[in-house]
């Protein structure tokens, strides 16, 4: 929706809880103050953990006059949640908990976190919010793509769609070819998924002989899960013929409906009434000013089941509190530049996956798939980025193969600041996935 043809009533029909999404900052800040004091009484209540935290750091609700002193209260972090497993961090008894979910534990013992009827609703609420900002509304019906099963996205989109009114489609993840059978003979409208699966469903639907502009219907995806750079959106829009956006969340938060893009797409808003972010320096701690890039710190204000006090994401973005077009005035987050545990320390030079995402997507005869192969080279760690060329034929022309390997390591460096290996693969040579892209091989133990 472009500024100058959007009409008051079409900006108006993209809200879900309109007087809570255009709530003046003044009262917004006022009901994150009553709310964040409710949250560190009960947190003293009803969980140990915390208790002990609180004490330690001399935290009372009576302590907290105005929002800047969420500072005293300590960072909660994934090893607080691992190391309370399963249920430590509960913050009702087992009876009121109708929910359990958990991250997919692929390092350790998974998170795992428990939902009340009270969260269930307010989850639904927030994801109806960030699916209606992006024009979904009861006359779409859209396809679920995300692994139905203790992963927090299946089920939040599925619930927050149907309480907007939308006809769901849960097909979950995998199958891909049915997938793409259900897309065209069901007429669907939206697409929910994670980036990448998205190129590999359209992928697959050119295959099969299906022209996603001629023969689907689809018109807006609600992508999430994973990082998706400005690059893989357009991409994304142009092999799926879609309004691409953006939505964040994580299982620690109670999964997707923390934040998602309008159809502005400038920022995703936050649902500040439920969430209140900060932005610190990841290695000090520091709370930083608004407008500066940093680590992605979260306090739940409404959460029964398992809230969480500042819990640090390690997410790296930054807040905008103008308000936006659309009219809201909860808080924007950039797309996140990456992941403080993802960054790639490279002869000095820190990398991220999205910066190198950034170079390859749509650059001509290369694929939108790819692979980080970290080594160890004596003391020093090396980067190999695998691409996949888009045409195999080239494979047999050397010359036009050497330029080609050359023009993409001199665009990465550029962006990165070192030379890094580039190798050029077989079509499709890099793994798919119906989940979160495997993007770094780490070989640096091998």
């Amino acid at each position: 929706m472009h500024k100058e043809n959007s009409t008051q009533n079409e900006v108006d029909s993209l809200m879900f809880q309109k007087d809570l999404e255009t709530m003046p900052r003044r009262e917004l800040e006022a009901l994150q103050l009553e709310r964040l004091k409710w949250a560190v009484g009960f947190c003293r209540d009803n969980i140990p953990f915390y208790r002990e935290r609180l004490d330690k750091a001399g935290v009372t609700p009576e302590r907290l006059k105005v929002l800047s002193d969420i500072q005293y209260i300590p960072f909660t972090t994934k090893d607080d949640i691992r190391d309370t497993y399963p249920f430590g961090m509960f913050g009702r008894p087992r009876k009121d908990i109708v929910r359990i979910h958990a991250s997919s534990g692929t390092t350790g013992k998974p998170t795992v976190v428990g939902y009340t009827k009270h969260d269930l609703e307010i989850w639904s609420d927030c994801i109806a919010r960030l699916c209606a900002a992006v024009g979904v509304t009861d006359e779409d019906m859209v396809q679920i793509s995300f692994g139905y099963g203790l992963f927090t996205g299946a089920l939040g989109l599925h619930y927050g769609l149907e309480k907007l009114g939308a006809a769901v489609v849960p097909a979950s993840s995998g199958n891909t070819q049915k997938q793409v059978m259900l897309l065209k003979d069901f007429g669907v409208t939206g697409l929910v998924s994670t980036p990448s699966y998205a190129l590999y469903i359209a992928e697959v639907a050119r295959d099969m002989g299906v022209d996603p502009e001629k023969d689907l219907q689809l018109r807006v995806g609600l992508f999430g899960s994973e990082g998706c750079t400005l690059e893989m959106r357009d991409q994304i829009e142009r092999d799926l013929s879609l309004f691409a956006t953006d939505n964040y969340g994580m299982s620690e938060l109670g999964g997707p409906g923390v934040s998602g893009e309008c159809r502005f797409r400038q920022g995703l808003h936050v649902n500040e009434d439920h969430y209140l972010p900060e932005i610190i320096d990841p290695k000090t701690g520091e709370v930083l000013p608004a407008g500066e890039a940093g680590e992605l710190v979260v306090t739940t204000l409404t959460r029964e089941g398992i809230p969480m006090l500042r819990y640090r994401t390690k997410d790296i973005t930054r807040l905008n509190y103008e308000p936006c077009e659309c009219g809201r005035t909860f808080c924007r987050m950039d797309k996140t530049r990456g992941r403080t545990d993802d960054m790639l320390k490279i002869r000095g030079v820190n990398v991220f996956p999205s910066q190198i995402e950034s170079v390859l997507v749509g650059m001509d005869k290369i694929g939108p798939h790819y692979q980080l192969v970290v080594r160890r080279e004596g003391v020093m760690d090396t980067l190999e980025v695998r691409v996949e060329l888009i045409d195999g034929s080239l494979l047999e022309d050397y010359s036009g193969l050497e330029q080609l390997q050359k023009q993409v390591r001199a665009s990465l460096k550029t962006v990165l600041g070192i030379d890094c290996r580039v190798s050029l693969a077989d079509p499709r040579s890099i793994e798919r996935t119906a989940g979160k892209a495997k993007r770094i091989v780490d070989l640096r133990n091998q």
